[in-house]
């Protein structure tokens, strides 16, 4: 016969006494519960401030890292609190991090931006081309200016079929000295693009330069853009893509990575 005992006015089971949670194992559940809260929470802090965030929560338990490149590429001075831009003393850190840390398996980066600093954007486009682990880019709204080597610097890159890449000369805001030097100063930095584009694209150097300087496309402007699966024809972005196959190629290149 089961024994009950009195407990505050009410009969209690001893058995579910025994199995009832005590005071400690109640309150590891709460600060496990808390830790998921805070981790959670600074995870959608990081994605609001940086556009960045870890994916890991996938059927091939691969930890990849997000970048989102959108806006304009900000330099060395501030931008308008009204413009949306992408920093890029946030964007180099976290690179070495990611270089650093053998648990991040693979970069996606995410592209929706107008262009911005040349020296930003190249610092930016340099360092994601060195990493050791595998890299994919997907063009959503367009890639322009700058944004060109940014799409191009990884393994492999995507573009949406309604994807946009702007590609024109190099451009400088303020005081503009008419001089021959200003103008071999231009030069150099366009060829600096140029160089970068036709490395790590299907592209030659000639005919990026050409779609570069076309006085046909534009009315007020030098320069050629292509949409879709144009930049596909032209040898600057390798296939045609949404989400679903920028991540399939990724977790493809990984696999091969780990081998």
């Amino acid at each position: 016969m089961r024994e009950y005992q009195h407990n505050n006015g009410k009969n209690e089971d001893p058995d579910e006494r025994q199995n009832r949670p005590d005071g400690n194992a109640r309150k590891e559940n709460l600060d496990e519960k808390k830790t998921e809260k805070d981790i959670e929470q600074k995870e959608d802090e990081k994605l609001e401030e940086y556009g960045q965030m870890t994916l890991d929560d996938n059927a091939n338990k691969r930890k990849i890292h997000l970048i989102s490149i959108i806006g304009e590429v900000e330099g060395h001075e501030n931008l308008s609190g009204n413009s949306k831009a992408t920093k890029y003393d946030h964007i180099l850190p976290k690179l070495a991090e990611i270089e650093d840390d053998d648990s991040v398996e693979g970069l996606l980066v995410l592209l929706n931006t107008s262009g911005g600093d040349v020296d930003a954007g190249l610092a930016i486009a340099e360092m994601i081309a060195s990493l050791s682990i595998p890299t994919v880019s997907l063009v959503l709204g367009g890639s322009h200016s700058i944004g060109v080597p940014l799409a191009v610097c990884t393994d492999y890159s995507f573009i949406v079929p309604t994807g946009t890449m702007m590609v024109h000369p190099v451009r400088m805001t303020g005081m503009v000295i008419g001089a021959s030097q200003t103008y071999e100063y231009f030069e150099m930095i366009q060829d600096r693009i140029l160089s970068f584009v036709s490395t790590h694209a299907e592209i030659a150097y000639d005919q990026l330069k050409r779609l570069m300087l076309n006085t046909e496309m534009l009315t007020r402007d030098l320069g050629t853009v292509l949409v879709g699966e144009e930049t596909v024809k032209e040898g600057l972005i390798n296939e045609v893509g949404g989400i679903k196959d920028a991540l399939k190629k990724l977790y493809e290149l990984m696999e091969t990575a780990s081998r």
